[in-house]
């Protein structure tokens, strides 16, 4: 099939304000071709997709569908032109069934039972490999379901130029292979693909060529035969970056943190984590895997003290520390460091600065009534030079400063009161690559000191590289604890499912011949 250009960009420019989005852009994407838009956070990859699907206008520059010049005035007139976008966060109905979702907004009368809507549906399905329950309701749909009723919704409109935004981000590496097939069929198809992604393995893995964005210019476009992870790396950050991350090794293997048998309710009284029991060690990163709800929050806020706790016990060196709060358990002599999830709403004051954020953390060391403001300018001055935080001021709101450099705010706080132990909640989560890698190397820089960490997230090639162990919830049960160094995402991925049996036989398998690892807990 002889490959036409399906989509062409031209000195594409989009600001907001003073921010420059975008500038300059060109993009030339073919029929039968997956394309991969790769850039760090704040490159410009959603919004010049977002022009693409009808969301934005461009301020300057020309959109080419087919060769014809458009100008979109709204998704509905992109859709007409073939272009589908899916986006990270679904657009659904969660209360309409797969079939109601799919066909609501198209022309014509909303006939529920008609029989010919659902033989087009699933003629659409059989030929791009698709499966969907057509009366199942979006509420009662995974989140792998709900994706590809998302595509499947945007193919019956008439798509044939697909946009993925981030779409592996909370898929199981299963559910990962099920969609690079699907795009693959789409390809086959002759279909336009446009995946919207930091992740680089799956660039390499799936794509035909890759568009480097960086700070809202195309820096290059390349065949994916022709490059490899370190250059894009390169092309992505603006210098040359080691990818590696280092598992430290450590000779402690003390026990510090005892987790026995303890259940947490939700509001409405309804087990969030059931009977869970394990262990922590010094100098340790202890792995948490699961998919999205499934425990992980309140497993954090339960061991640091901010959830109660139902049944079970939680004892540090043969200290019995249940239900204390993190104030309790600080006068007790135990050094608890925590990076929530939600690191503005819940671990930083965004209005403050990194001086007056440090204050939060050890203000009950203050004694009187006056704060010591030259000791914590000191420190906060240290940090900001240590972990190379950049920002106007020690008083600079921290909200207005990028993701990575909150996160390093947030971090470079908890690790100042030198932690026995140190929660992670998705530390990463959202970062670009240079951060990325700077968080990684700063929680192994904590391990080396004996710090005992649990590193909840959601990369399993990241998890397996850096953690000591792995512990798997699903439906906020234990489901395993596996050994970082022997383990595979497909068992975890097994595991993260609840489907225990075969995970157990995976691993039983893959490891027969290997001595001296860890046993399958």
């Amino acid at each position: 099939m002889e490959q036409c250009v399906s989509v062409e960009l031209k000195k594409i420019t989009k600001t907001f304000g003073s921010v420059i989005a975008n500038e300059d852009v060109d993009l030339k994407v073919h029929s039968g071709e997956i394309h991969a838009l790769l850039g760090e956070n704040g490159a410009g990859k959603s919004t010049l997709m977002n022009m693409l699907s009808g969301i934005y206008n461009p301020d300057s520059g020309s959109i080419f569908i087919r060769g014809k010049q458009i100008q979109f005035k709204s998704p509905k007139e992109s859709i007409e032109y073939g272009i589908g976008m899916v986006h990270q966060h679904f657009k659904l109905v969660e209360r309409f069934t797969a079939k109601e979702n799919i066909i609501a907004g198209n022309k014509g009368k909303f006939f529920t039972k008609n029989k010919e809507i659902d033989k087009n549906i699933l003629d659409l399905c059989e030929k791009y490999n698709l499966q969907i329950e057509l009366n199942k309701r979006v509420s009662e749909m995974s989140i792998a379901e709900k994706q590809m009723l998302e595509i499947i919704k945007v193919l019956y409109k008439g798509a044939n130029i697909l946009i993925l935004d981030e779409p592996t981000a909370v898929l199981m590496p299963q559910e990962v292979s099920r969609l690079f097939n699907i795009v693959k069929r789409m390809k086959e198809q002759g279909c336009a693909v446009i995946i919207i992604t930091h992740k680089l393995h799956e660039v390499m893995e799936l794509c035909d060529k890759v568009s480097v964005l960086r700070k809202g210019k195309n820096i290059k476009t390349l065949n994916i035969s022709d490059t490899n992870k370190n250059q894009l790396t390169e092309l992505m950050v603006g210098h040359k970056s080691d990818l590696k991350i280092d598992k430290v090794s450590s000779s402690r293997n003390e026990i510090i943190y005892d987790i026995k048998n303890i259940s947490v309710k939700s509001s409405l009284g309804i087990n969030v984590l059931d009977n869970i029991s394990f262990s922590m060690k010094e100098g340790e990163i202890l792995g948490v895997a699961g998919v999205a709800g499934s425990g992980q929050k309140e497993l954090c806020e339960a061991l640091f003290g901010l959830q109660k706790i139902e049944n079970g016990n939680l004892i540090f060196k043969g200290k019995d520390i249940t239900n204390k709060s993190p104030r309790e358990v600080y006068k007790k002599g135990i050094k608890m460091g925590l990076i929530p999830e939600d690191r503005l709403g819940m671990g930083l004051v965004g209005s403050m600065g990194v001086a007056d954020n440090l204050l939060l953390r050890n203000y009950y060391e203050q004694k009187g009534l006056i704060v010591k403001r030259d000791k914590l300018k000191d420190e906060a001055k240290n940090m900001i030079k240590e972990l190379e935080i950049k920002t106007p001021g020690i008083d600079h709101p921290v909200k207005q400063l990028s993701g990575g450099n909150i996160q390093k705010i947030l971090l470079g706080r908890e690790i100042s009161i030198s932690p026995d132990v140190l929660i992670t909640s998705y530390p990463v989560r959202g970062l670009d690559i240079g951060a990325t890698y700077q968080i990684y190397d700063l929680l192994n820089k904590e391990k080396e000191k004996g710090v005992s960490i649990l590193f909840v997230g959601e990369d399993l090639d990241v998890l397996l590289e850096l953690s000591d162990r792995i512990m798997v919830l699903c439906g906020g049960k234990l489901i395993g604890i596996v050994n970082g160094k022997n383990a595979t995402k497909e068992q975890i991925g097994l595991m993260m499912a609840g489907y225990i049996e075969e995970a157990t036989l995976e691993y039983s398998e893959k490891t027969q011949d290997q001595k001296g690892g860890e046993s399958y807990d």
